[in-house]
């Protein structure tokens, strides 16, 4: 059993490393060897994982989870095999961990009540700006000067 956090463990079985030709550096050896590794991950299936997990980190994957609820994560930046495999298992205690990790609720809250004028008070002082745009110099001129009167 592998630790990932003090409540979740991995069973070493639930980790498939598939093995495959990476580019990138490597000189002649580059199409040769079979460098670069892909993890396969069966989040749905997992027994060690509970439910909520399961769900935040198929969230969290995205693109890199099948249609069947397996994780596909791609270790190509190193040129041996080893580091890559375990680049691409540190990949996945670090979103693991991530979705052990527990959302805080939020809590809904209400603008302050000079927020809310300050908000006011700018979109009427945006609305007068936009009006004085597309005002008519004469008109105005017009209506200013007899009104003084």
């Amino acid at each position: 059993m592998i630790e990932i956090t003090p409540t979740i463990q991995l069973d070493e079985s639930e980790l498939h490393y598939d093995f495959i030709r990476a580019s990138g550096p490597g000189g002649q050896n580059v199409n040769k060897v079979s460098t670069a590794v892909q993890l396969r991950f069966d989040v749905r299936n997992s027994p060690n994982l509970p439910d909520d997990v399961k769900e935040r980190l198929l969230q969290l994957a995205g693109n890199r989870v099948t249609a069947d609820g397996i994780l596909i994560i791609e270790a190509r930046s190193y040129r041996t095999q080893d580091q890559n495999r375990y680049d691409a298992f540190d990949r996945l205690r670090t979103l693991i961990t991530e979705a052990a990790r527990r959302p805080k609720p939020r809590r809904p809250t209400r603008p302050t009540v000079t927020a809310s004028a300050r908000r006011t008070a700018q979109k009427s002082h945006r609305a007068d700006l936009k009006r004085l745009r597309n005002a008519d110099p004469e008109e105005d001129f017009e209506d200013w000067y007899f009104d003084e009167r």
